[in-house]
């Protein structure tokens, strides 16, 4: 049997998906979507991604709100094919809800919705992240060969996308971090002035005054600096900086 293809313009289409938004959970979410459509055909088909980044709680994206339920019911129990396709990296089949033992709260709640079926794919997006594939399906015995194939070729070429999805964020928060310790910074370093300049001392001394100060109030550094520069200017010191 020969693999079966996506569509031909599947690349094309993903590739529009990431040109048109950055943000990560929106990325994520027209993913589903066409995941969806791949399968569909003359049934529907639910699917939902998770994403787990380090530090940072799971990101759900769906197809649709039955499967946005499904998803949240999966990352707040903690257990589930797709939490386990993410963890060992490993395709899941489940044909049949009914008579699966294992994650038994997650499955009470797939078997109330009424569905049957269950298809779990990995996505290969590299070491900062892991992130799997749900599809649901109301049929028993939903995903054959031929849609197991579909929905890995799938995800081949949206682990690509997603990756490329997440070193941008990562750029852009890298970013945004730099922008934030330069207005920091700058806050500091004025407020530092003001009191050199209130109190004829070195700067040395004027950043030793600062830091008792902040000690003493229990309040963050930047802070207490706005505050100084505030009382003096009038506004919050910002800086001129191109990320």
């Amino acid at each position: 049997m020969n693999t079966p293809e996506p569509t031909p313009d599947l690349a094309a289409q993903l590739t529009e998906v990431l040109l048109r938004d950055h943000d990560v959970p929106a990325v994520l979410g027209a993913i589903a979507e066409l995941a969806a459509a791949q399968l569909s055909g003359d049934r529907v088909v639910l699917c939902g991604i998770i994403l787990k980044r380090a530090k940072r709680n799971t990101v759900v994206a769906t197809s649709s709100a039955e499967a946005q339920v499904m998803d949240e019911h999966q990352a707040g129990f903690d257990e589930g094919p797709c939490l386990e396709a993410q963890k060992t990296e490993a395709l899941i089949s489940v044909p049949d809800v009914r008579h699966e033992n294992r994650w038994p709260k997650y499955m009470s709640e797939v078997r109330d919705h009424g569905l049957r079926s269950i298809l779990a794919v990995p996505l290969k997006i590299g070491t900062t992240a892991t992130a799997a594939m749900n599809f649901y399906a109301r049929d028993t015995g939903s995903f054959d060969a031929t849609d197991i194939a579909i929905a890995q070729r799938y995800t081949e070429v949206a682990s690509q996308m997603v990756a490329i999805a997440l070193r941008i964020a990562q750029h852009a928060e890298d970013a945004e971090d730099r922008r934030r310790a330069m207005e920091s910074r700058t806050a500091i370093d004025l407020a530092v002035g003001i009191i050199m300049g209130q109190n004829r001392c070195s700067q040395e001394q004027a950043v030793g005054i600062l830091k008792a100060a902040s000690n003493h109030r229990n309040v963050k550094l930047r802070e207490l600096a706005e505050q100084i520069t505030n009382k003096v200017g009038q506004a919050t010191p910002s800086t001129s900086f191109e990320p």
